[in-house]
């Protein structure tokens, strides 16, 4: 906003100072005859010497003559033997014969003539040895440093410049400072004049043309002029460092030939701005998209550009000004901010919000063409072993080696994004399904080949993939979205590693449909309370009196109309898909310990109640504040409970698993590890848990009398247990046959149907 107001006033006094300069120049050129200037300083150089005084007048020309005058001078006199003292003599002498105020600068000043000592009314011993610096106005000090080094340097500076001069008694003068460099003593040095700049009544002032030139070159701005042919008669400084060239190199060149304008997206030519002005007799204008491209050794820039003819009473052009403004700046930031705002900073994909929007390009061309897309949504399986076993920094490394490999199995048109912590989909444009499936199976190969390494450890994950294929007839966003990630959701309960196709006939879809219906209840039974809980007895295989559970609770939601609640097992998909977990876990909490807190559940002594604890409700940060919070509202004994929690839930959740263990099981709370069996490659992580329990997986139990090698299994189980001091449960123990076999076993406790079915929890006895 700022640019585009700045931009045309900068337009408008650039267009008049160089429509002075151009008419000044050409005036002057006609006007004066400085060519004779050099045979007046030889002249007044001669051992002889003449009456007079040579006038520079701030000419650059004059100014430049005199100092090849100077250096010429002390060469013959070096040459004929003069002494250094001579040399001087005769340096001074010439100097003196200038009646504009001179002096000699290097690092500091060598020599000032009595003119310029008179503007500061200082003597010679006062300013010969100070910098130049010294005597300006503050505000000036800092260009006229930058000048004089730049010049001595032989680097691109102003030639003349404006400045204030402050004297002795402080008193100011305005002086144009031009400036040549000289031979002084056999080392660089600068030959500087000031004019005064004095008010004049005429209607064209004498410091009008370096005024408008000093302007223009402290202008950021690049500003160049051609003359009515398009050939360049003039460019400023910016315009020097913009192109990569000097001002003597480009004069009288078309700007053509200085350099091009391409179209930054697809580096298609702009065309020459100035012939286009020339023809067309209008302004013209580039912008946003250009890119000046030198014809020199200069990098290339972003720039706008205008043109604006100059013309002579409004009719005839006497040429043009081009003034062209680098936004490389302001562009590369904009796209580094663009690029920001659709990337994932961590993987370099593009992030959901980006990869949404190119979804809905793709559906909306779907919709117009005959063209078909494919959509892929990714799930890693495994992934949070990784992060909760080595932590966030590998997790984030396996991340990061995760998304280039999805890369390299795509095609180089295909999108790949990644859109939650370890979630990523694909885009695969002009997509059949029969190669999006193709594709989806080669990343499957891909991540599944690949091993994380990490210091001493060695980790294997795999991907899941759901395909939806989009057509004409698809739906909104979010319904191809959900699709695909039903799809993946069916992959990974398939045991992962596969590729799972979506489609609405399919069976998948209609059990996606009832878990839809599930989620409905589900928030409102959430709202209104509608839960009821059940529970199965557990009984001692000995009698010993050993602590332990003596049943175990479930959740039911409330019938309608009277009708008992439906089972666990049919709405849990539902709540573990859509995270309802941790929020039914809470309800299941807080009504055991308000029941036993307020006496409504009794239990025999020693024994407890068994709560479980989902996978989902491990990994929440705020579930163990919760149940502490619970304790202390309701007053129930911590260890009148043992939580029950899966290896699988504590392997994926561990960080989270070992403080929600450790800080309630120094509460007095009891903890059972449930289903154990089913996967014993974690056990070594395990075994560090303060458990109390074992619950051997009902797997292991079912037929267990006529199976030697689940007997083996189970024999094994037992004696593991017994070396880590934990007590053992033998649950899903259907009959007396298998009661027989596990007590004789060794097992400490025992459930099942054999002993109960699970009934509501209003209907437990008291203890006898």
């Amino acid at each position: 906003m700022i640019l585009s107001s700045f931009v045309p006033w900068l337009l408008t006094s650039a267009v008049l100072a160089v429509g002075l300069i151009v008419l000044f120049v050409r005036k002057r050129r006609q006007e004066r005859a400085v060519d004779r200037f050099s045979e007046r300083v030889w002249q007044l150089t001669s051992e002889s010497g003449a009456a007079g005084r040579i006038g520079l007048e701030g000419n650059p020309k004059a100014l430049g003559q005199l100092g090849s005058a100077v250096n010429k001078l002390l060469e013959d006199l070096e040459q004929r033997g003069a002494r250094l003292l001579d040399r001087e003599h005769m340096f001074q002498r010439l100097v003196e014969t200038v009646h504009d105020a001179v002096l000699v600068h290097r690092e500091r000043i060598l020599f000032a003539n009595s003119r310029f000592l008179a503007l500061l009314n200082l003597s010679a011993s006062e300013v010969v040895g100070r910098s130049l610096t010294e005597f300006v106005a503050p505000e000036y000090a800092e260009l006229v440093e930058s000048n004089l080094r730049r010049r001595l340097l032989g680097e691109p500076a102003a030639a003349r410049y404006e400045v204030e001069l402050v004297g002795a008694q402080a008193q100011v003068t305005r002086v144009e400072l031009s400036s040549t460099v000289i031979d002084s003593a056999g080392e660089a040095a600068l030959l500087l004049t000031a004019l005064e700049m004095l008010p004049e009544s005429g209607p064209v002032a004498v410091p009008s043309r370096p005024r408008a030139m000093v302007t223009l070159d402290a202008m950021g701005e690049s500003v160049i002029t051609v003359d009515a042919e398009g050939r360049i008669d003039y460019i400023n400084l910016a315009a020097e460092t913009l192109l990569g060239q000097r001002f003597d190199q480009v004069m009288g060149k078309a700007f053509s030939e200085v350099a091009t304008l391409v179209d930054e997206t697809d580096r298609r030519s702009l065309g020459d701005p100035v012939r286009k002005a020339l023809t067309t007799g209008g302004r013209v204008t580039m912008g946003r998209r250009a890119v000046l491209v030198p014809a020199g050794a200069g990098p290339e820039r972003s720039v706008e550009i205008s043109v604006t003819p100059l013309r002579f009473d409004g009719k005839e052009i006497l040429g043009l000004v081009l003034v062209l403004h680098d936004t490389s700046e302001l562009r590369g930031l904009t796209r580094q901010m663009t690029y920001q705002a659709s990337h994932d900073a961590l993987t370099g994909l593009v992030n959901r919000r980006e990869f949404e929007r190119r979804l809905q390009e793709a559906m909306d061309s779907a919709q117009t063409g005959n063209v078909g897309h494919a959509l892929c949504y990714l799930d890693l399986d495994r992934f949070k072993v990784v992060n909760d076993t080595c932590g966030h920094t590998a997790g984030d490394n396996m991340l990061r080696e995760v998304a280039s490999l999805i890369k390299e199995a795509v095609r180089d048109s295909d999108t790949v994004g990644r859109i939650g912590g370890d979630e990523f989909a694909l885009l695969l444009v002009g997509c059949p399904l029969e190669k999006a499936r193709q594709i989806a199976d080669d990343v499957v190969r891909s991540v599944n080949d690949y091993r994380f390494v990490w210091k001493d450890k060695i980790f294997n994950i795999g991907v899941s993939i759901g395909l939806v294929e989009i057509g004409a007839s698809g739906g909104a966003i979010e319904d191809i979205m959900n699709a695909a990630d039903s799809a993946c959701y069916v992959a990974k309960k398939q045991g992962g590693l596969h590729v799972h196709v979506y489609s609405a006939r399919e069976e998948a879809s209609a059990r996606h449909s009832g878990e839809i219906h599930w989620l409905q209840k589900l928030q409102g039974a959430l709202r209104d309370s509608k839960f009821e809980l059940y529970y199965q007895p557990i009984v001692q295989a000995r009698a010993n009196g050993m602590r332990g559970p003596a049943l175990e609770v479930f959740v039911r939601l409330t019938g309608d109309k009277g009708q008992p609640g439906a089972p666990t097992a049919e709405f849990i998909r539902a709540a573990e898909r859509y995270r309802l977990m941790p929020h039914i876990d809470r309800w299941v909490v807080q009504a055991v310990l308000s029941a036993l807190g307020r006496g409504g559940m009794k239990l025999p002594p020693g024994r407890s109640v068994a709560i479980n604890i989902a996978g989902q409700t491990l990994g929440d940060a705020d579930f163990l504040e919760f149940v502490v919070d619970c304790f202390d509202h309701t007053g129930a004994n911590p260890g009148d409970i043992c939580f029950e929690v899966t290896e699988s839930s504590v392997v994926a959740n561990l960080d989270h698993a070992q403080r929600f263990i450790a800080v309630l099981h120094g509460m007095g709370c009891e903890f059972a590890l449930d289903n154990f069996g089913s996967g014993l490659s974690s056990f070594a992580t395990l075994r560090t848990l303060p458990m109390d329990y074992l619950k051997i997986d009902g797997s292991f139990i079912s037929n267990l009398a006529g199976d030697s090698v689940n007997q083996a299994m189970v024999a094994a189980m037992i004696e593991l247990s017994r070396s880590l001091n934990f007590r053992v449960v033998a649950e899903q123990v259907e009959d007396q046959l298998s009661l027989d076999t596990v007590t004789d076993m060794g097992i400490d406790f025992v459930q099942g149907f054999v002993f109960g079915r699970p009934q509501p929890l209003s209907m437990v006895p008291s203890p006898g």
